[in-house]
């Protein structure tokens, strides 16, 4: 199993009609596109789909790219804060969504195609006398005056299957949230629900959010989903999922997000790159029901790895990026420093569940090879329904709310001392984990800060707490004598007099993986 890369959308299913006139709130039409999505799921799942002309098929990426929004023909334009773009059909992007505009009264008006929109510049300057009527977008990105009251700056974008992308003020693109994960990392392969058919809500002139309804159909299930959007410094947008099933779902990935780790950290990579570190996301963090702050670093692996992260009634969970300065990376065409992190929070009890994370090796930078989503344990099975509600939220280096001391950095090499006559094998590692954050501020050297270090395997030696000169930094360090190359969990935090001060720093090391 294979994620896409980053401009690959899977394929979009039929377009699903619905009547929504008369509708007298933003309420009652949901629960229209909910009463259809229910009835959609009693139905056999039909995945016809309207047909693009084929030269919009054969675009190839540059091609595609030649194709412009006009910015003066966006809808609401200089009609309040928010404005909406549309993309074109074509290259990758060969099934259209249905694209329905919803005015404040609730009064629902079908946007139909129209190629006076766009701009068909060089290699494509002949689309423009196709008969494109019908045809349909390929998705849509908001705009609003994001960093600057002077410009509408571009801050989500809906396009492909359930993908959709969002930016906090001051960020750019990087990773990606879904609507959906169902049977992700199977034998049998990964199944894409999409989204079909959306409602735009138009917000009053002053409004500092804005709604989008979506209707989304996969063969095993159906959903009607709710998205209230308040773009900022961190943009936040929560989420309802009414999800009906068509059929037994083998696995259900809640709030599912996707991203790329090439290398960087602790996770050696054999990288001919004078980049220091290549990453939209650069760990995984978890908050769980009982209080506790996870870490979690991403690696590049050499095999398919899936961890599982059991809990209950989980707290929130994210893909962070650290650190957020150029020096970090030294790339000064990506600036992976901006890439946003991203931060799910239940507004109800999920329950008992796991978080799953999987690590996909791959060898481009173009490939999101990472993904985490929420597994309930309870399975959704043909016939039943649930109802998901949580937010999404952009922030930078740290969760929302964190207050415990972070991970700064992860290093590990061979386990043995310069000069030492009698060498350990290089199978033994020298871990070194440094914090940093409030509750390290100000406390002296000679504070008896302890490391509260478990490995699941193999044996822990030498470990050492310090505090490093300077910049209120500290620092663990040991070494692990691993097991017969057997895997070792390792977890580690910093505490004084038992209390902790630091997030639970968590990473399995693989003997035979890349040194």
């Amino acid at each position: 199993m294979m994620l896409p890369t980053r401009l690959l959308a899977f394929a979009l299913g039929s377009l699903v009609a619905m009547e929504a006139a008369g509708s007298s709130s933003n309420e009652d039409l949901y629960d229209t596109i909910t009463d259809r999505a229910e009835r959609l799921a009693d139905e056999p799942y039909n995945d016809a789909a309207p047909t693009i002309p084929p030269a919009l098929a054969e675009l190839d990426y540059d091609q595609y790219r030649q194709i412009r929004f006009r910015p003066e023909d966006a809808i609401w334009h200089d009609q309040g804060l928010f404005e909406v773009q549309l993309f074109h059909p074509g290259f990758l992007y060969d099934r259209p969504v249905t694209l329905n505009l919803v005015d404040p009264d609730g009064d629902v008006q079908p946007l139909p195609f129209e190629t006076s929109h766009f701009r068909y510049d060089g290699e494509t300057d002949e689309l423009a006398k196709l008969d494109l009527d019908d045809l349909g977008y390929a998705g849509f990105r908001l705009h609003y005056p994001l960093n600057s009251g002077e410009y509408r700056d571009e801050f989500m974008v809906f396009l492909g299957a359930s993908y959709f992308r969002m930016v906090g003020r001051g960020q750019g693109y990087g990773l990606s949230s879904r609507g959906l994960a169902i049977d992700t990392a199977e034998p049998h392969g990964e199944e894409f629900p999409a989204f079909r058919e959306f409602w735009l809500v138009k917000p009053e002139p002053d409004a500092t959010r804005m709604t989008v309804l979506a209707l989304l159909n996969s063969p095993s299930l159906t959903g009607a989903y709710r998205f209230d959007i308040d773009p900022g410094s961190q943009t936040v947008v929560d989420t309802e999922a009414r999800l009906f099933a068509r059929e037994d779902v083998g696995k259900l990935g809640i709030a599912p997000l996707t991203s790329m780790f090439m290398h960087g950290g602790i996770a050696n990579y054999p990288a001919d790159d004078y980049r220091l570190r290549v990453h939209d996301s650069s760990g995984l963090a978890l908050h769980t029901g009982s209080g506790e702050r996870i870490w979690r670093p991403l690696s590049n692996p050499d095999k398919l790895h899936i961890s599982s992260l059991q809990d209950t009634a989980p707290r929130g969970f994210g893909l962070v990026q650290r650190p957020r300065h150029f020096d970090g990376y030294l790339d000064a065409e990506a600036h992976y420093e901006t890439r946003p992190s991203e931060w799910v929070t239940p507004l109800d009890d999920w329950g008992k569940g796991h978080l799953e994370l999987v690590e996909i090796p791959s060898d481009s930078e173009a490939n999101d090879n990472i993904t985490a989503y929420w597994v309930p344990e309870q399975s959704l099975e043909a016939g039943q329904s649930r109802t998901f509600r949580y937010r999404l939220r952009t922030f930078g280096a740290t969760p929302p709310d964190q207050r415990l001391a972070h991970v700064i950095r992860s290093r590990q090499g061979w386990g043995a001392m310069p000069g030492q006559d009698d060498p350990p094998p290089t199978s033994q590692r020298h871990f070194i984990v440094d914090f940093q954050g409030p509750s390290l501020e100000d406390l002296d050297a000679d504070q008896p800060v302890e490391a509260r270090l478990t490995t699941s395997h193999g044996e822990i030696l030498e470990p050492r707490v310090q505090r490093l000169p300077g910049d209120n930094t500290w620092r663990a360090n040991f070494r692990l004598s691993p097991e017969d190359g057997t895997p070792a969990d390792m977890r580690l935090a910093l505490t004084l007099h038992g209390e902790p001060l630091t997030e639970t720093w968590n990473y399995v090391w693989y003997p035979d993986e890349r040194r």
